[in-house]
């Protein structure tokens, strides 16, 4: 039994012909990962108790997964890679890890990320570095740096991410693997500790897009407990993969192929981009005028977000406490021990802007420059099915290289207009420079996942 290459789709043919049991598959994965992710740090806890079922039902059954930790699984401790929710056991389980249970997943465990979601390399974790399975002095991307490594490394079938500005795509692109941000509502984010609740999206990391596509399936739908679920039905996200792609129309952004991008990886992207014009698909030039704007946009609303979800974790109610003088003493405490530097970077950010002195000349000039950003897409959507272009403009960084947090912010400059726009986008591998992985990004209309899968699929498979 090769674990590390196994994928859900061989893992369910290996169980239902009797090449091995589940059982016998979650103690052979618990062992490789002790093994192996000392080096790795992928991993912040591990799910010990192994499945007593040898052929378990469902869809997913037997097929070990793991969970960013920054979803509630109930029982586990669910830390989002903070000092201040370190002690923190989750009573409840996300509507992601209810519908895994459902069918018939095993959890693994909880990986690592930066804290609270915050960042782009995994460095941020207030319980360590994860390393990049390619080249150990480089980052895996971030925030799901840990899924990314898991999946990469073979110590996990897939995974689950969570993507504000490109947490999920970022890291797949670092690490050579495929990262799926869904539409905005089409996932619930009931259990997810928030970062920023109008970007936030739960998604598939996997190994390939047939698995990712499958994951969609189960994960998507409409949510009792979330009211920004979309009350839409979910498709069948498998039955058109294969779907040939000839005549297909595909734009490519001019703004996402000039400076900043690495000329090799530009090469690389090129390259699989000319692929899709052997399989038929037209392929055009457009123009996102407003992409320039996005980083900037981003980076007011995401920290006014989080500064108002994070005022909870106050080490009152939950979380870490550390007893002062009076309670503004104690708040200070706790706070300045519990959150590190990036989080307390991005609340005080968000703070400003949403101070009355600042809130019209920053968070509501950036909302409406967020409108003219998804406007700019919606044009392109009217003639085109599919937007293409790099996932990052850089491989994956060495680990301390980025100290400067704006240069930080840069590597998230194609994945974060996505988020803005509520849009589903795919990352997924298609070359590399150097030994290392290259990411081609595939952008869709909202709630047409469908149709980037089908793309993604059709490229993979020449």
């Amino acid at each position: 039994m090769d674990l590390k290459n196994l994928t859900i789709k061989s893992v369910r043919e290996g169980i239902e012909k009797g090449e091995f049991s589940a059982h016998e598959l979650h103690k052979k994965f618990l062992k490789l990962i002790e093994e192996e992710d000392k080096s790795l740090h992928s991993y912040l806890s591990l799910n010990e108790t192994v499945t007593k079922e040898d052929r378990p039902e469902g869809i997913l059954g037997g097929v070990p997964l793991a969970l960013k930790d920054n979803m509630s699984l109930q029982g586990s401790v669910t830390t989002a890679a903070s000092k201040i929710l370190k002690n923190h056991v989750a009573v409840y389980d996300a509507t992601v890890v209810r519908k895994l249970k459902e069918a018939g997943a095993v959890i693994l465990g909880k990986t690592n990320l930066d804290e609270f979601a915050m960042g782009s390399s995994t460095e941020n974790s207030a319980f360590g570095v994860t390393k990049n399975p390619h080249d150990h002095s480089r980052v895996p991307g971030g925030s799901s740096g840990g899924s990314a490594a898991a999946v990469a490394a073979g110590l996990a079938v897939a995974a689950l991410g969570s993507d504000t500005g490109g947490s999920i795509r970022q890291p797949a692109a670092f690490c050579g693997i495929v990262g799926l941000k869904p539409t905005y509502g089409r996932v619930s984010r009931y259990g997810l500790l928030a970062l920023a609740s109008s970007l936030d999206q739960i998604g598939p990391m996997t190994k390939n897009i047939y698995d990712a596509a499958l994951l969609m399936n189960i994960l998507s739908g409409a949510d009792p407990m979330d009211s920004t679920a979309a009350q839409l039905p979910v498709p069948d996200f498998t039955a058109n993969l294969s779907k040939p792609i000839k005549g297909l129309k595909i734009a490519m952004p001019k703004e996402y192929f000039g400076e900043g991008l690495d000329g090799e990886v530009n090469k690389v992207v090129e390259q699989a981009i000319s692929k899709l014009e052997q399989l038929g698909a037209h392929v055009d030039q457009v123009s996102l005028p407003h992409t320039k704007y996005s980083l900037a946009t981003y980076y007011i609303l995401m920290p006014a977000e989080a500064s108002s979800n994070l005022a909870r974790y106050d080490g009152i109610r939950y979380g870490l406490y550390k007893k002062g003088e009076d309670l503004l003493d104690g708040y200070l405490q706790s706070r300045s021990e519990g959150f590190g530097d990036e989080v307390r970077r991005r609340i005080v950010l968000g703070t400003y802007t949403l101070s009355s002195g600042y809130y019209d000349a920053y968070y509501l000039r950036a909302q409406k420059v967020r409108t003219l950003i998804t406007n700019d897409f919606e044009k392109v959507f009217e003639k085109f099915d599919v937007i293409v272009g790099p996932t990052t403009p850089t491989t994956a960084f060495k680990i301390g290289e980025k100290e400067d947090p704006l240069s930080m912010y840069l590597s998230d400059i194609y994945t974060v207009p996505v988020n803005l726009a509520g849009l589903p986008a795919l990352s997924m591998p298609c070359g590399a420079v150097n030994g290392l992985p290259v990411g081609l990004q595939i952008i869709g209309k909202k709630f047409d996942e469908e149709k980037i899968l089908q793309v993604g699929y059709n490229l993979e498979n020449i």
